[in-house]
């Protein structure tokens, strides 16, 4: 579950009737070179590694970070987008 409390199942259900929205966004948030606020917050959570001794070292924890779901997949869909960029132009090889 995401930060916004959407659950990733949902998105998972209903990606192709949202993609034409989210390819707005995504297209929108280029234009105007802005992110909205809500997809750049996360809420993190540190959780103990097991079988750790020393939890006085920062080692012995872990970090998870709760993002806005909606941001994670507009996320994805951007980096698609720019891995058929460098595959159709053969940058980076």
């Amino acid at each position: 579950m995401g930060l916004n409390g959407i659950p990733n199942k949902i998105f998972k259900v209903v990606a192709l009737v949202i993609a034409k929205d989210l390819a707005e966004i995504a297209s929108n948030c280029f234009t105007n070179r802005t992110i909205p606020k809500s997809f750049k917050e996360s809420i993190t959570i540190v959780l103990y590694k097991e079988r750790k001794k020393k939890y006085f070292l920062l080692g012995s924890y872990k970090l998870i970070a709760l993002k806005n779901t909606l941001a994670k997949v507009l996320e994805k869909y951007i980096v698609n987008i720019m891995l058929e960029a460098i595959e159709k132009y053969r940058l980076f090889f």
